[in-house]
């Protein structure tokens, strides 16, 4: 059975040019590129990735990245060497991805909902079949225990895991989440390279996904 190599990062903070990227098949950045959503730094984060060797490359905002949210159209194509996702989804090399920025109301970030029926109007665009799912922020549970010993998931969004079953779910957001844990058929990857303190410290995350 053939797979696809899935290299996986988030939570850069305009830092992406110190990390070291493992090449792959598909590149996955799951938000927060930049530190304030500054246009050049985003400009910058395109030429790296242009150099890059993946195929593929996908990207959705985070929390920090306020131009995607004041200025869409603007800042998405600025993205001239990436699939940009906002609440959308695209099928490259045989799998099915489905990306999304949001995340239950964070300080006054962006890309913000108030925690029950309006961010789970978002979490129910999310389609069944799915083979991975990017979000910015994680689900209740995961890879979201804060140094301060909260919580920050989302408990709708671990339940459209439940109802959707993607096979892998990528985020970051909560930088001293790094790791991998499982949740019923799928494995939850938090995949911040920055930690706590904002330091490029971790490693980008490899995967082989098999293709059926």
């Amino acid at each position: 059975m053939a797979a696809v190599r899935l290299v996986l990062l988030s939570d850069t903070h305009s830092q992406h040019a110190q990390v070291s990227v493992p090449p792959g098949d598909v590149l996955i950045h799951a938000g927060d590129l930049t530190d304030h959503g500054e246009a050049q730094v985003v400009r910058d984060f395109n030429t790296w990735l242009g150099r890059l060797p993946h195929p593929h490359k996908l990207v959705v905002a985070g929390n920090h990245d306020f131009c995607f949210e004041r200025e869409p159209a603007a800042s998405a194509v600025l993205l001239t060497n990436a699939t940009y996702l906002c609440d959308s989804g695209v099928t490259v090399a045989g799998l099915r991805f489905y990306g999304s920025p949001w995340q239950p109301w964070f300080y006054d970030w962006a890309f913000n909902l108030q925690r029950g029926p309006e961010i789970r109007a978002k979490w129910d665009l999310i389609p069944a079949g799915v083979d991975v799912l990017i979000t910015h922020g994680p689900p209740a549970g995961h890879g979201d225990l804060t140094v301060q010993g909260d919580r920050a998931g989302c408990e709708d969004l671990l339940a459209a895991l439940d109802r959707a079953r993607p096979r892998r779910h990528v985020f970051g957001h909560i930088h001293e989440g790094y790791g991998v844990t499982q949740h019923g058929p799928t494995t939850c990857l938090n995949v911040s390279i920055c930690d706590a303190a904002y330091r490029p410290v971790n490693p980008p995350v490899v995967i082989d996904l098999p293709v059926a």
